[in-house]
């Protein structure tokens, strides 16, 4: 049974008197688009987000053609990442104006995955956000490691000056695993700092887990969080479009 907070409507996209930005961040694990695409498009238009943070983006043989349809098929433009990053991506609304992107690759094991993270530096307006998409490895150990690096890029943009940053990823533990932990003592973990919709993102036709998440630095201010729903987003499209169901949070953002 999926557990829902109650109804109330996520704040818009919108730019505050103040010079603040709401901004829409839609954090979603694809599968390599293997499954209903067209449903997987309907999901994404749906939650209208200004951020996708994209997991197992296509990245094998002609990837960028199959990242270029989901990019039209859900109305937004592609950032970076796919195969360059090996798996993340990210894209974006119009409204989102680029400073730079960057693709990393992470150190690889022999025997598992490569893994990387898609990067980039946005503003909305006044308000200027970093931005990272990750997908941490199955193997404990590494995944620790690999949630350090994520944590690492987050004080390296602080240190250049981007105050604010929002992590979004398939993390491949739940929260009460210790690079999830990780996570949270660094950063404010979304869903638990406002819920909103539902909590488990694993699997779709039967959500009982939380593996899937949305992380924001101090100052940014979390309006709400979670697994979007009927009737915003079909239901029948959510199990259909991947294995993993999305994770949507309006945030505001700070001017500067």
């Amino acid at each position: 049974m999926l557990c829902r907070m109650p109804t109330r409507t996520l704040p818009d996209s919108r730019t505050e008197d103040d010079g603040s930005a709401v901004v829409r961040v839609l954090s979603y694990n694809i599968r390599s688009m293997r499954d209903d695409t067209a449903a997987l498009g309907r999901v994404i238009s749906a939650c209208a987000p200004d951020l996708l943070l994209v997991q197992e983006a296509p990245r094998f043989f002609r990837w960028r053609k199959y990242l270029s349809r989901l990019a039209m098929a859900s109305g937004m433009v592609i950032l970076t990442g796919g195969g360059t990053a090996a798996g993340p991506a990210l894209l974006c609304s119009l409204r989102a104006t680029v400073e730079r992107t960057e693709d990393i690759l992470l150190p690889l094991t022999p025997g598992l995955h490569r893994r990387g993270l898609a990067t980039a530096v946005v503003r909305f307006g006044e308000a200027r956000l970093g931005v990272v998409s990750c997908h941490l490895s199955l193997q404990k150990d590494e995944r620790y490691a690999q949630g350090g690096v994520v944590l690492d890029r987050v004080e390296a943009l602080r240190a250049e000056g981007v105050a604010h940053a929002v992590v979004g990823g398939d993390l491949n533990e739940p929260p009460s695993g210790r690079t999830f932990r990780r996570f949270a003592d660094g950063l404010q973990d979304c869903w638990a700092t406002k819920p909103w919709g539902g909590e488990h993102t694993m699997t779709p036709r039967d959500p009982r887990g939380r593996i899937d998440a949305l992380f924001a630095t101090d100052g940014i201010e979390v309006l709400g969080c979670g697994v979007p729903g009927p009737p915003e987003v079909g239901a029948a499209d959510l199990r259909v479009a991947s294995d993993h169901l999305p994770v949507l949070a309006a945030l505001r953002v700070p001017k500067g």
